[in-house]
């Protein structure tokens, strides 16, 4: 009871501090705006995908990536905050408190998802001006891939923020790790059709298996966006959430080592 409160507390905090700060929430906004109708719209005026069928365009094809992008940076740039705290000694104080430090990473990883689902749920809306249609049992479904996604990459980011002194190291690992999970996601370019290494490293991404997952529900009644599905949602799923696992686990280990 006492570990579920501190999850709570630590989620509440997060979330409370998001609210308050008007920048981030305002960035949060236009930030979806940003990827979708000028990084989605240049590149789809720039790029045609050639096995494309006719009817479908380069910018639907690039939605469910531009979903898993904004994602991924929101929720590993979340892991920031930790950098933050022990910089001001709030982490400090809570280290110390009488709860499991477990408890501690889930409640920041919550809190951390949460925020990065505010800014899934912008794109979900700006859906139609892609020209896809989203059943309600479809929002549903990318919520929870979302939020898989979220959570397991917010892990991510506080395993590497608690190892880390300052804000500047943190962000220069992360644009290392960061960059080539997106690019290799399939997220930009379609998994068939690039050299055979680099689809091994798409393969070996867990985010290509997010985004996968994605195409895979909002596709599903989409004969033409199923050319573009490479994996069976089955599996898809089984990626994601074990990559969720793997990285709340590290995460956890990482607050249970910190002094």
């Amino acid at each position: 009871m006492r570990s579920m409160k501190a999850v709570y507390t630590i989620w509440l905090r997060d979330v409370l501090r998001f609210m308050r700060e008007r920048s981030r929430i305002v960035g949060t906004l236009a930030q979806p705006l940003l990827y979708l109708l000028i990084v989605g719209t240049g590149l789809s005026a720039a790029f045609r995908l050639p096995q494309a069928p006719e009817g479908f365009s380069y910018l639907q094809f690039m939605y469910p990536g531009i979903l898993g992008m904004s994602v991924l940076f929101t929720s590993v740039f979340s892991g920031l905050s930790i950098v933050w705290d022990r910089e001001f000694g709030f982490l400090k104080e809570v280290l110390v408190a009488p709860v499991p430090r477990w408890a501690v990473a889930v409640g920041k990883a919550l809190g951390g998802s949460t925020v990065a689902m505010i800014q899934g749920a912008v794109l979900l809306l700006l859906a139609p001006l892609v020209g896809i249609s989203l059943t309600f049992i479809t929002i549903l479904k990318v919520f929870l891939v979302l939020f898989i996604i979220a959570f397991s990459l917010t892990s991510l980011g506080i395993t590497i923020a608690s190892r880390m002194e300052s804000m500047e190291g943190f962000q220069m690992i992360m644009n290392f790790l960061v960059m080539p999970l997106f690019f290799l996601s399939g997220a930009l370019f379609p998994l068939k059709g690039v050299a055979p290494w680099m689809e091994t490293l798409m393969k070996i991404d867990p985010l290509t298996y997010g985004v996968d997952a994605l195409r895979n529900i909002i596709f599903a009644n989409n004969d033409q966006g199923q050319l573009f599905v490479n994996f069976s949602l089955s599996l898809d799923l089984t990626v994601i959430c074990l990559m969720a696992l793997v990285f709340i686990f590290l995460g956890a280990r990482a607050f249970n080592r910190q002094e």
